[in-house]
């Protein structure tokens, strides 16, 4: 059985960063659903921080860095995203916007992707639905039903076990994310050969 591959987005700016525990926490989730699966999955970040200005650069020259084209061609090849970005003013952070923008507009094409943020306030959550599905739902992705938020006080439960907590939103969508990951390998493996009918029988006859 092929591994599966799955690229993490992060755009968080600090070091450590609250968006990059959440896109930690999605990509472990994802992986311990596929897994019980049996589907084995190679995980990728790819850190935005680390691509600042290589992005930018792109988006005035119109080439990429080598850094750049090999982060572009794992989310190409990979069979899932996780795409995890700070709130700011009440949408994704400019870095996020622009990596996405960089990115061949068929890329994400059908690729199941899964949604998170982070913000300082559950105000922002808001955000999710408003600007960040609409941005993959333009690219033709195919969005889990479930996105995750992580406002600051999120983490002082992020162990609980409610219903509406951050561990259980975590869950829920590494779960759609996982399924619509196997589902989409099924799809794509190569299927059996299918001997015409006309040869059947002619081998039948000069049997």
């Amino acid at each position: 059985m092929n591994t599966l591959k799955l690229v993490v987005v992060s755009a968080g700016l600090s070091q450590p960063s609250s968006t990059r525990l959440l896109a930690d926490r999605l990509a472990e989730a994802t992986r311990q659903s596929l897994g019980d699966a049996g589907r084995p999955v190679d995980v990728r970040v790819v850190e935005l921080r680390d691509l600042a200005t290589d992005v930018a650069n792109n988006m005035v020259t119109g080439f990429p860095s080598a850094a750049l084209r090999e982060a572009l061609e794992a989310i190409t090849e990979a069979d899932g995203v996780i795409a995890v970005t700070p709130i700011f003013t009440a949408s994704y952070s400019g870095l996020f916007k622009s990596f996405f923008d960089v990115i061949d507009n068929t890329a994400l094409t059908g690729k199941p992707v899964l949604i998170a943020a982070t913000g300082g306030t559950a105000r922002h959550s808001l955000a999710l639905e408003h600007a960040v599905r609409p941005l993959f739902g333009y690219l033709r992705a195919i969005v889990v039903p479930t996105a995750v938020y992580a406002a600051s006080e999120d983490w002082g439960t992020a162990g609980d076990d409610r219903t509406d907590g951050l561990a259980s939103r975590i869950t829920r969508a590494a779960e759609e994310l996982a399924g619509l990951m196997g589902g989409r390998a099924a799809t794509t493996e190569p299927a059996e050969t299918v001997v015409p009918f006309e040869q059947q029988l002619a081998a039948l006859r000069s049997a």
